[in-house]
């Protein structure tokens, strides 16, 4: 059993940024491929961000790419997802996944432990 805890979320001015982590525990993260992903009020969970369990491959939303980073590491058991140029449709609670790597990526519909998520707020 994985359990995801996220954190770093909070208020923060349009073109400001953030930096959420993701801290596992129960098993090491370096068997899961991890994902980011977010949901807005009255809309479907979004995919955000991919990376693959050793770190070399990573994948972005079309929403996000340039502006968002995902990393991991693994000494910390932690994956990051680093914000910057933040926009008022960023605005969501986001939220962590972890997928067995021999399953491939997470998904909206598909992963094996998902965090309760944390509140990202961009103010215009």
């Amino acid at each position: 059993q994985v359990q995801l805890v996220e954190s770093g979320g909070g208020l923060v001015q349009a073109g400001g940024s953030l930096r959420l982590s993701c801290v596992a525990s129960g098993r090491t993260l370096s068997a899961y491929n991890m994902g980011w992903f977010r949901q807005a009020p009255g809309k479907d969970r979004e995919f955000v961000a991919a990376i693959s369990w050793s770190g070399e491959i990573t994948y972005y939303g079309d929403s996000v790419k340039g502006r968002f980073t995902i990393s991991r590491d693994h000494a910390q058991n932690t994956v990051y997802l680093q914000m910057n140029s933040l926009k008022p449709e960023d605005t969501a609670n986001y939220y962590c996944a972890a997928r067995l790597r021999i399953k491939g990526l997470p998904t909206t519909t598909t992963q094996d432990y998902w965090g309760q998520g944390t509140q990202v707020t961009v103010s215009s």
